[in-house]
């Protein structure tokens, strides 16, 4: 990626952590279909897990949250006892276009070829659907408006798998395919930080 979405603005680093947020279990999720603006809530078993958040987090306090709109996003931010101070179109997930709500086997059957989201072209549906460099772009927008609050304090984002998955290749300075190689299970947490002035993963997938 070139610098202009690479390289966070301002001369010093921040001290605190940004940790991401995905949303607890939905049906499509949990049937493996491509869900990014399709509106689902939480299953029973999600809104658990959201709620289990509550113990990942434990008493960790925050300059700032952001949510994405989408109501599987809010619901886990509610439940995790997450107060959002903003919500962030640019925090909604993928938009998969054509292959909204359909599995990856089942486009593979349909194509022929291993299609891969990561690598591969989407469709148009009901919605444009996006490039991974649109995503990306997304998220370095995002990160750019939550860099300042990193010198106050942890922030936290509360997403999607793949969005989230993208966002973290950014902000570890990866090409935004790099995401391919991240799992980011449903109602899980992960911590981004600094060793110096690397960004650093700090943990992954906890729950």
């Amino acid at each position: 990626m070139s610098d202009s979405t690479t390289q966070m603005p301002g001369p010093a680093i921040p001290p605190h952590q940004l940790v991401l947020v995905r949303h607890g279990q939905t049906e499509w999720s949990k049937a493996g279909r491509h869900t990014g603006l399709t509106d689902l809530p939480l299953l029973p078993e999600g809104e658990e897990a959201a709620a289990g958040l509550r113990r990942v987090l434990g008493d960790r306090s925050f300059a700032h949250v952001r949510c994405s709109p989408l109501q599987r996003a809010r619901h886990t931010a509610e439940l995790a006892g997450l107060q959002v101070d903003e919500i962030d179109e640019d925090l909604r997930e993928w938009d998969y276009g054509g292959y909204e709500g359909r599995s990856t086997p089942e486009i593979r059957e349909e194509l022929g070829y291993r299609w891969n989201v990561f690598h591969h072209q989407i469709v148009p549906g009901d919605t444009p659907g996006e490039t991974v460099e649109q995503v990306a772009a997304r998220a370095s927008v995002v990160l750019a408006r939550v860099w300042p609050y990193l010198f106050e304090g942890d922030v936290a984002l509360v997403g999607h798998g793949h969005a989230l998955r993208i966002l973290t290749s950014v902000y570890l300075r990866q090409a935004p395919r790099f995401g391919q190689h991240l799992t980011f299970e449903v109602g899980a947490v992960g911590i981004l930080g600094h060793h110096r002035e690397q960004p650093t993963m700090e943990a992954w997938n906890h729950r």
